[in-house]
């Protein structure tokens, strides 16, 4: 068995269903188990550890084989982690005298003297034709020879794994949890979630399925499991179809549609007509997605069903041959005759759309009555609006600024590139923004539920709040896009691992340092392997099967104020091409020696996604006060087709930083702040014992010992926060 639902399960909860196997005498299988994991940074909750024991050697032996796999996986355990370097980070030679070296060694070698020697007398040099540069010039095993082993350091990770229910219970909680999130979920979670419905169809649901992606994969699951799909729009018909054909359900990309067998056509289509026959102004909604319906046409024949003729209607419309104005159209077409009135009550039917263009309904209107009613509208539809759309607009307006202070917008999308620009647009009078923070706060208040006391580990209270799952990315120990974390150690050391696919891939891990004004301090790359703050592990130019490079930086040396580590591609796949590519962040204390590469010392490992060719996963900030935080970005960004460098786009890079790290999100504070104005007994808990009684737990990790019945949000489940 490949266990893939219980290694998903870990994943997600860091628990592990109770073992079904027979009782026995495991307590010396369970300890080998736990010591195990421990080498990784991870160790058995002390009720897991004793259920375990209870249970046969052999019950314990298969569990720990596949779970020691799956957390091994989660912090990147699971490659073979060489450097260049083999001394890593120490002996790391200059840039220049490596690179002299490397000449020297092809002059004495008979293969490559000849092209080395004309390329010299041209004045033009390329590295990658030097036998000795880009390619390990040592096994993984010598280096794991010509290192020490880890000294334990009290700040060491270490990861608790805690006892789960029956394995379907627990699958059964993980689907609802999934499916029924106010919240889009990332890429990851979202092919978990296509699988967890696969197992799930047959079981109990959700009550509510809000985010439309999620429906699709769910409806895709029913219709396979002869369940009638959930539909209330025609694009709720058009994310089935592409579920159905394993394309993307958030529309984001082409989908190939498939050719689909007759009872799913008839499925479609009779759900499709059954949409619009319900609300014959739906099929407007086909004009936003013209071409892919005009695709699935070709796969339905819409013609060849009369007995349906509202869906060939919608595929009408997506031709163009019938005449069906959006709600957009109609809302554009009133505010080009500057009718803001018109525009506020057609939209009072949609209320999220409504509230997603406050802003320029209150800059387009005339006067302070089209202020008003715009207003008056917000506070009607208020009790309809989304959760995480209220709390949207509330940073949006965090971030509206007056003009006074040349104040710039950063824009990111949903493939994590971004951009930063002026912000040109009309100021929002003071008075508005304060009526409008004053509703939305009210509205957020009004839904949280009622939670008697509340432990807050003060750690995840900068933890921003993921108002959708693409604003982080899959991995271990990661935050959404804005949260900021502490940075406690005194070495740290990058990682970034990656597999080419198909063709010669070279990834290059950089860091740039920059000063309290955005301005370039120095950076390490391939191009610079040393600096006073810290070494660069060499550059690997291949990775046919997986390579690594590694930074490490002296905290305590950093000139600067930021650290900005980033991936570039340099040549070949991108990072949704290649096998697999992942960076991350050790911390270690000075003395502690080890390989280049400690799963224990892992605090973060993040998958690297996007069609473009500069990845830009975190960046670090030391404060006034000497301490330094992690500020996580989650940006993909285009660069160039080839050859990127640090040098390159230090500049773009600075700009974009400053307009991330002055970004202000709404935090898991906010939401502590709101359950406190609520009559909630809010407790600060850094350690220690837990109360007795069941309790609401915020924090990083799951204490050990909350009482039956607590209510636990970590990262992994962060968007349990946010109210519908």
């Amino acid at each position: 068995m490949d266990h893939a639902l219980e290694r998903l399960l870990v994943r997600h909860t860091l628990r592990l269903p109770a073992p079904s196997g027979p009782a026995g005498d495991g307590s010396a299988a369970a300890l080998r188990f736990d010591a195990a994991l421990r080498t990784a940074g991870f160790a058995l909750a002390h009720p897991l550890l004793r259920e375990l024991s209870g249970r046969s050697a052999e019950t314990v032996v298969e569990l720990a084989r596949w779970a020691l796999d799956a957390v091994r996986e989660r912090v990147g355990d699971h490659v073979r982690h060489n450097a260049y370097f083999i001394d890593f980070p120490h002996n790391v030679p200059d840039t220049r005298e490596f690179w002299l070296s490397c000449v020297l060694k092809a002059l004495e070698d008979p293969e490559a003297r000849e092209e080395v020697e004309a390329q010299l007398s041209a004045g033009v040099l390329n590295l990658l034709t030097l036998p000795a540069y880009g390619r390990y010039q040592h096994t993984y095993e010598e280096l794991l020879a010509a290192h020490a082993e880890l000294t334990p350091a009290s700040g060491d990770r270490l990861t608790v794994l805690h006892l789960g229910g029956p394995f379907e219970d627990e699958i059964g909680a993980l689907y609802r949890s999934l499916a029924g999130s106010v919240t889009p979920l990332g890429d990851e979670h979202l092919a978990d979630l296509a699988v967890l419905a696969a197992h799930c169809a047959d079981g109990p649901q959700p009550a509510e399925i809000p985010v439309r992606e999620n429906r699709a994969v769910v409806n895709a699951a029913r219709l396979r499991a002869g369940s009638a799909p959930l539909l209330d729009t025609v694009t709720d018909v058009l994310r089935l179809a592409c579920a159905l054909s394993d394309g993307d359900v958030t529309l984001r990309e082409p989908t190939r549609f498939r050719a689909l067998s007759r009872p799913l056509r008839r499925a479609l289509l009779a759900g499709l007509d059954a949409v619009v026959a319900a609300a014959p102004e739906k099929s407007a909604d086909a004009g936003r997605h013209r071409e892919a319906w005009k695709r699935l046409g070709e796969r339905l024949h819409p013609h060849e069903y009369p007995a349906w003729p509202h869906a060939a209607e919608v595929f009408a419309v997506a031709r163009g041959e019938v005449r069906a104005p959006s709600l957009d159209s109609r809302v554009e077409a009133l505010l080009a005759r500057d009718d803001v009135p018109g525009a506020v009550e057609l939209l009072a039917a949609a209320p999220g759309q409504l509230f997603r263009a406050l802003d320029r309904l209150l800059r387009t209107a005339a006067d302070g009555a089209g202020r008003e009613a715009v207003l008056a509208a917000a506070e009607r539809v208020a009790p309809r609006v989304a959760g995480r759309v209220v709390l949207s607009v509330r940073e949006h307006l965090l971030n509206r600024h007056d003009r006074s202070g040349a104040p710039r917008r950063l824009f990111v999308n949903r493939n994590g590139s971004a951009w930063v620009t002026a912000d040109t647009r009309r100021d929002l009078p003071r008075e508005v923004q304060r009526r409008l923070l004053a509703l939305l706060d009210g509205e957020i208040r009004r839904r949280l539920p009622a939670t008697g006391r509340v432990l807050v580990d003060p750690g995840i209270l900068d933890v921003a709040l993921p108002l959708s799952g693409r604003a982080s990315s899959g991995g271990f120990g990661v935050l959404p896009r804005g949260s900021v974390s502490a940075v406690d150690g005194e070495l740290l050391r990058f990682f970034m691992y990656w597999k080419e696919a198909r063709q010669r891939t070279d990834l290059d891990l950089s860091a740039l340092l920059l000063d309290e004004r955005y301005a370039t301090i120095s950076w390490l790359s391939y191009t610079e392997l040393t600096t006073v703050e810290g070494r660069h592990s060499g550059d690997v130019t291949e990775a046919p099967d997986g390579a690594s490079e590694f930074i490490e930086l002296r905290l305590g040396a950093v000139r600067g104020t930021f650290v900005v580590p980033h991936v570039h591609v340099y040549a070949g796949e991108n990072f949704e091409q290649v096998a697999e590519s992942f960076f991350g962040y050790m911390l270690r204390e000075g003395e502690q020696g080890g390989r280049p590469f400690e799963p224990r010392t892992v605090r973060m490992k993040s998958e690297l996604r996007g069609a473009g060719r500069v990845a830009l996963p975190v960046a670090f900030r030391r404060d006034e006060e000497g301490r330094w935080h992690a500020h996580w970005l989650h940006l993909c960004l285009r660069g160039t087709p080839s050859a990127n460098r640090v040098e390159d786009h230090r500049v773009s890079l600075a700009v974009l930083l400053r307009g991330v790290v002055e970004h202000q999100s709404v935090t898991v504070r906010h939401i502590v702040e709101l359950l406190r104005e609520s009559g909630a007994e809010i407790t600060e808990w850094s350690g220690g014992a837990v109360p007795e009684e069941p309790v609401t737990y915020l924090g990083l990790d799951r204490p050990v010992g909350l009482a039956p019945g607590s209510r636990v949000v970590t990262p992994e489940n962060l968007r349990d926060l946010i109210p519908a």
